[in-house]
């Protein structure tokens, strides 16, 4: 109180004591009059022999609550039947206790909300979750086909819990699990779904989270229609699976998650495959794989088999022998051109030669002839080309003769 005194002493005004703080609020309640208000029953308190009963209403969608006080013929007369966790509204006047600083509610009507009503209200919600676009299908992730490890948010040694991890290793015992154990009913059911929902979106080893509840009462299943949950779902980055109650059940949960399986038992067929169906069809794949392969060596061995069966491949040595006997062929007429060219080349020759023959000095040496010339080697044509005493060489067709002029 003495820092509250020092700060205000600083200030223009005057502190106000903790009484007339009390005092205001005290009044400024009391305006607010009688109010209708709607919340759900996390607790009852009746004492033996007293009249007067304590509730605490709980907020649905907010982690907060409120002391109702009322008089037990008022709550016989209006909700006789009364449990916790039921849903209700009642009509109370907002009380401040100056002594403890505390608010409550003081009722003199208590109503319990029936099920058309709540069924309305569902409804309502909803039209405005779908309206936000919180059911849109596009949105929608799809599951991991095999995920490394897998959140489980339900209920302590529930069914659920037993149906959701006995299918899930029998179809695939290598799966892990994860498990957050909540409160799947009551006031305290959605705040301990979203701290589970939380702590396992944050987790990255986990694939894919499944929320699981075995069937029930509409009031049962009304934690998983909360819209803080449905909100808390929509804003996970990890696929969420819904798998609350029976084929029956579709609480607002189901429209939100990624993937709604219609009981716990079927969310294990949906999050895991069946390690014998998928040896099953990888058999059946390698069949087909086998037979595919066999189709295509028998086709290719046939076309094989009738390639090989062509006269070019089955003697191949036959387009040999043909290129051999053109080739003789073209041997044989070149030898017979060659032949021809050569006797025909050899023919001129001879009668190039005869006549060369024919013309040649030597031939007229053989008829008797001689030919004279002077020393310097010219012929001598005319007897006066030399002189008394010149030398001459008379060349006979045999030899020759040295000479001189002597008249």
């Amino acid at each position: 109180m003495g820092g509250v005194s020092e700060v205000a002493r600083s200030s223009s005004e005057e502190p106000w004591p903790v009484r007339v703080v009390s005092q205001k609020i005290n009044a400024w309640i009391a305006r607010l009059g009688w109010v209708w208000v709607d919340g759900q029953v996390a607790q009852i308190s009746r004492r033996p022999g007293a009249s007067t009963v304590f509730l605490t209403l709980r907020d649905p969608s907010a982690d907060l609550s409120l002391t109702v006080t009322t008089n037990r013929d008022v709550l016989d007369s209006g909700a006789p039947e009364l449990r916790e966790g039921a849903r209700v509204v009642l009509h109370a006047k907002p009380e401040f206790y100056a002594a403890r600083g505390t608010l409550s509610l003081r009722a003199d009507e208590i109503r319990q909300v029936g099920l058309g009503e709540l069924l309305a209200r569902l409804e309502k919600l909803k039209k405005l979750l779908a309206a936000e676009g919180l059911f849109d299908r596009a949105r929608k992730r799809r599951p991991p086909f095999l995920p490394q490890r897998i959140g489980l948010i339900t209920g302590r040694a529930s069914a659920a819990e037993r149906d959701v991890l006995t299918n899930a290793k029998r179809r695939w015992p290598a799966v892990e699990f994860r498990t957050v154990n909540v409160a799947v009913q009551g006031p305290s059911a959605v705040p301990q779904i979203i701290d589970a929902l939380k702590v396992l979106d944050a987790d990255e080893s986990i694939d894919v989270i499944v929320i699981a509840r075995g069937g029930g009462g509409i009031e049962d299943l009304l934690p998983f229609s909360d819209e803080a949950l449905c909100r808390a779902v929509f804003g996970c980055r990890t696929p969420v699976v819904s798998a609350i109650g029976h084929e029956t059940d579709t609480p607002l949960l189901d429209y939100v998650a990624d993937v709604r399986a219609s009981t716990p038992t079927d969310a294990a067929k949906r999050i895991v495959p069946d390690l014998t169906e998928e040896v099953r069809l990888i058999g059946q794949a390698r069949s087909r794989l086998e037979r595919a392969v066999g189709n295509l060596v028998d086709r290719e061995s046939h076309r094989l088999d009738l390639l090989r069966s062509r006269p070019v491949l089955a003697r191949p040595q036959v387009m040999v022998d043909q290129r051999a006997a053109e080739i003789g062929a073209l041997r044989d007429r070149t030898n017979r051109c060659l032949d021809h060219r050569l006797g025909a080349a050899g023919e001129d020759l001879r009668h190039t030669l005869a006549r060369l023959r024919a013309l040649s000095p030597a031939a007229t040496l053989d008829r008797g002839y001689a030919i004279v010339q002077r020393a310097d080697g010219h012929v001598v044509r005319a007897a006066g080309e030399v002189a008394k005493g010149d030398p001459l060489r008379v060349r006979l067709a045999e030899g020759e003769l040295a000479a001189t002029v002597d008249g």
